[in-house]
């Protein structure tokens, strides 16, 4: 029989946000791996999984989250989480790796997975959705997505703000993830393309810290890394306009 390795999403920080299929998932593996800095340091994916699961139950793998410009350090860490994870795979029938969000997307899942599949042929990849960060802060600050027949784009800003700018000067919402380091760029954007007014930006969603505000009052100063941006469509206020 082979085994199963399989990515939950457990939601932006919330507990209450996971999934009943997330928890069964949970739940039902031998082990559950969670992702932690070399640091050591507690991340939400594994504050979330101790709400359902014991703590005996739970793996922490060393994934170089916090490392942008080592490569070679980066591909280390990777090399090594692989290679652990296989380790467990290869001693348990069903091994679950909790994600914050969802595990497709922009997720370690899914460098995890293909590392897997080279290490450990024949392993069953599988997946369980998780609510994102852009879904939880349109529920906390009433911030519509989409409607009608408006596009949404999701753009990381590690991909740099010139994407971001572009992405706000077409029709749609915009959310960008992981603009904390680049705030004032991200501002700037917003105000060039008109679209600043109803921007409005999140971190720590359902956590102590949680922290929501309106774009406008951005000062340019450094946020949290996992900052999530939401730049809803232009929109006349009309009900049904884009039907």
């Amino acid at each position: 029989m082979s085994s199963r390795l399989i990515g939950v999403g457990v939601g932006p920080g919330d507990p209450e946000l996971v999934t009943v299929k997330g928890v069964g998932a949970l739940r039902d593996a031998d082990v559950v791996v969670v992702p932690v800095m070399d640091t050591g340091e507690r991340g939400r994916a594994e504050a979330t999984v101790l709400h359902y699961v014991g703590a005996e139950k739970i793996v922490r793998v060393v994934f170089a989250l916090n490392e942008r410009t080592d490569r070679g350090r980066r591909e280390a860490a990777w090399d090594a989480a692989g290679e652990r994870v296989a380790e467990l795979l290869k001693a348990h029938p069903a091994v679950a790796f909790a994600t914050i969000g969802d595990p497709n997307v922009y997720s370690t899942f899914t460098y995890l997975a293909h590392t897997i599949g080279e290490l450990v042929p024949g392993t069953v990849i599988e997946t369980v959705p998780g609510i994102t960060a852009m879904q939880d802060l349109a529920a906390r600050s009433g911030a519509v997505l989409t409607e009608g027949t408006e596009p949404l784009t999701l753009v990381p800003v590690t991909a740099g703000s010139a994407v971001l700018k572009g992405a706000l000067g077409g029709p749609g919402t915009v959310v960008a993830y992981k603009f904390g380091r680049q705030a004032q760029a991200v501002v700037e954007a917003l105000r060039e393309t008109g679209r600043l007014q109803d921007a409005v930006w999140g971190s720590a969603l359902g956590l102590p810290e949680e922290s929501i505000q309106a774009a406008d009052a951005l000062d340019g100063g450094p946020l949290p890394y996992l900052s999530t941006l939401i730049a809803p469509a232009p929109r006349d206020g009309g009900r049904g306009g884009k039907l």
